[in-house]
């Protein structure tokens, strides 16, 4: 299963919600591989507190590798090489997590017809090989995007089970963003209608992730003055309106993360210590994040909307 991470703004969480989720199903026992095409900004292994590829690496990373100068990219054992004090003993039964990196200088790049190849062919190996495939693509309309819509549609990779996760904050410009790179002129139902894909099926095949959603309904925010509670309640109720307006509401949505102070503060990997130990993050983001993991293979979440 492949799984593209996809978002038309920064800072919504794409990036550390996807590794959460890489690392959930992992837990589970799932083969899982991680891959930055955050082109411009490689910084996936942050998360995953893997110190020698912060930036991305210096050599053999995806860019190496889709441009043709290196023969295979370089693929990080996150379970062996992480720096998180909680997992480096592998957990009982969980299953690979890779991390595959991109360069550290390496930008954004044109596609040409040998790069889709090799994409094609890097896909289709690492789909035999991994339970789940996550491709962490660059914010909004990217390189990245054109060249995922275009392998995808190819006939080689036909019968490869694909989804897309759009991510975006709760907040009005990032809705009508998010609205506006799957449904716009230029978005992706319809950049990928024209490299060949079904408008319904690849329609079916998106959901949206609302991240950083504060409940005004639970404390701290229930703990606010009335006239400031009034205040959040009414945002949050045009928000709704507008994103059901916008073709992303309720139906469209595969989960929301809570507003989360741990990830507000240091992008990581949320563990079951973290809530049950030391406390740190809360139970309802630990919650949501396994919910979005469980929900990637749940046919009940995916199809026509």
């Amino acid at each position: 299963m492949l799984v593209f991470a996809a978002s038309d703004k920064g800072g919504t969480g794409r990036s550390v919600t996807s590794a959460n989720i890489a690392f959930r199903r992992a837990l589970g026992g799932d083969d899982v591989a991680y891959l930055d095409f955050d082109f411009g900004s490689p910084t996936a292994a942050a998360v995953f507190d893997v110190p020698s590829a912060m930036g991305g690496i210096e050599q053999g990373g995806l860019h190496s590798y889709l441009q043709g100068k290196a023969n295979e990219p370089t693929r990080l054992d996150v379970w062996a090489q992480t720096e998180h004090q909680l997992l480096r003993d592998r957990p009982a039964n969980s299953g690979n997590l890779v991390l595959l990196p991109g360069d550290r200088s390496g930008g954004e790049f044109a596609v040409v017809k040998d790069t889709v190849s090799r994409c094609i062919d890097l896909f289709l190996r690492l789909d035999s090989e991994f339970d789940v495939v996550i491709v962490d693509l660059s914010a909004g309309r990217s390189y990245a995007m054109d060249m995922a819509l275009d392998v995808t549609a190819r006939p080689e990779m036909r019968g490869i089970g694909t989804h897309w996760l759009v991510y975006h904050r709760w907040t009005r410009q990032h809705v009508i963003a998010a609205a506006g790179l799957v449904f716009g002129p230029r978005g992706i139902i319809t950049g990928g209608v024209a490299r060949g894909h079904d408008e319904e099926e690849l329609r079916g095949n998106i959901r949206f992730v609302r991240a950083a959603v504060p409940d005004p309904e639970a404390p701290p925010w229930s703990l606010v003055p009335p006239a400031q509670s009034a205040w959040m309640r009414k945002c949050d109720q045009e928000l709704h309106r507008l994103a059901a307006d916008r073709e992303i509401g309720f139906t469209a949505i595969l989960g929301a993360v809570p507003l989360e102070p741990v990830l507000q503060w240091r992008e990581q990997l949320i563990t079951d210590e973290d809530v049950l130990s030391s406390r740190v993050a809360n139970v309802e983001t630990l919650i949501a994040l396994q919910d979005l993991a469980d929900k990637l293979d749940d046919d009940e979440a995916w199809g026509p909307v």
